[in-house]
C-alpha cells in the first residue's frame, strides 16, 4: 500500500478555504491518510496533545513523528532533559497515544548536514535505536559521506541489520551536505520517501538565515512526478508499505503536488474524515 501525505498539517492554506468549526487536522484527514508531526522536532509534545490528535482522526489515520532535536544532534545538549536517558523516556511516553491507537506508521530521525559518516555518529545511532526499543524507527541522512563509495552498500547494510526503516529524499543534489536518491528498502515492512523539494539555490544555508524560507521552495511539475512512478513499483517489490511525505512547503506546494501524485497513481482512500464541503458544491 502507499501512505501519500505532507509534513505538518498547519501550513497548507489550499485545504482550509471553507470556515469551520473543525480543526485543521480533522478537516486535513478528509485529504491524507497520513501526515507528518513537525512539533515533536521542536519539543517533546505533551500527552494531552497527542491524544487531541487521535481523536481528531480516523481509525485508519497513521502518523510520522519527527524525532525530538535533542536526539539527533541538532541541538548542543540535550536541554530541557538533564540526561538523555531522560530525553529519550519523556520522547517515548509521548507516543503512548499513538501506540495505543495503533495510529503511530513510524519515527523519523532525520540527522543534520553536519552529521557525517564517522565512528563516533554510527555509535550515536546505534544508541537511538536501542532507546527507541520495538518502536518502528525511519533514518534520514542529510551528509554524502553515508552514501559515497564504498559507503553506499555498507550504509544500507548496516540499516537493514539493524533494523532501520530507510528514509529515501527527493531532494536538491547541492554538494556534501545533501543525499542522492537511493532507491534500496531496507525494512520488509515500511519505506518512508520524503519530497523536499530541487531548489538546489535554496538548499544550503548562505549564512544569512534566509534558508528558512528558500530551502523547501518548489513546485514539482508533471514529469518530476511521473519518474515516481516507476520507482514506487521497484520498491513497492521490496517493502510491503510505502509512506510518502511532501515537505516542499515554503510556497504552499506541498499539497497540490501530493494530490497529483495521489491522482497519478489512480489511489482512492478508504475510510478518510468526511471532507467539508464548499459552499456551492
Amino acid at each position: 500500500m502507499i501512505y501519500i501525505g505532507l509534513a505538518g498539517w498547519g501550513d497548507h492554506d489550499d485545504l482550509y478555504t471553507v470556515a469551520s468549526r473543525q480543526s485543521k487536522l480533522e478537516i486535513y484527514a478528509g485529504h491524507y491518510p497520513i501526515v507528518e508531526v513537525d512539533a515533536s522536532f521542536y519539543a517533546v509534545q505533551p500527552i494531552r496533545n497527542m491524544e487531541k490528535w487521535v481523536r481528531e482522526t480516523p481509525q485508519t489515520f497513521q502518523f510520522v513523528v519527527k524525532a525530538y532535536q535533542g536526539m539527533t544532534g541538532h541541538q548542543k545538549g540535550f536541554a530541557p532533559f538533564e540526561t538523555k536517558e531522560e530525553m529519550f523516556q519523556a520522547f517515548r511516553l509521548s507516543l503512548e497515544p499513538f501506540l495505543q491507537a495503533r495510529k503511530l506508521a513510524m519515527v523519523l530521525c532525520q540527522f543534520p548536514p553536519w552529521f557525517d559518516c564517522k565512528k563516533e555518529h554510527v555509535q550515536w545511532i546505534r544508541y537511538v535505536k536501542e532507546q527507541l526499543k520495538e518502536i518502528p524507527v525511519a533514518l534520514e541522512f542529510r551528509h554524502r559521506s553515508w552514501f559515497d563509495g564504498e559507503m553506499y552498500r555498507k550504509t544500507l547494510q548496516f540499516m537493514k541489520e539493524e533494523g532501520w526503516i530507510h528514509s529515501i529524499c527527493d531532494e536538491p543534489q547541492a554538494g556534501m551536505r545533501s543525499i542522492p536518491i537511493v532507491l534500496e528498502a531496507t525494512h520488509d515492512d515500511k519505506t518512508l520517501i520524503r519530497f523536499h523539494g530541487r531548489n538546489v539555490h535554496g538548499w544550503n544555508d548562505p549564512g544569512d538565515g534566509t534558508w528558512r524560507d528558500v530551502r523547501y521552495l518548489y513546485q514539482y511539475n508533471l514529469e518530476e512526478l511521473q519518474e515516481w512512478q516507476e520507482r514506487l513499483k521497484l520498491l513497492a517489490l521490496q517493502t510491503k508499505d510505502i509512506y510518502i511525505v511532501f515537505n516542499n512547503n515554503s510556497g504552499g506546494d506541498a499539497a497540490e503536488n501530493a494530490k497529483q501524485l495521489i491522482d497519478l497513481l489512480k489511489i482512492d482512500y478508504q475510510g478518510l474524515a468526511p471532507r467539508q464541503l464548499d459552499l456551492f458544491s
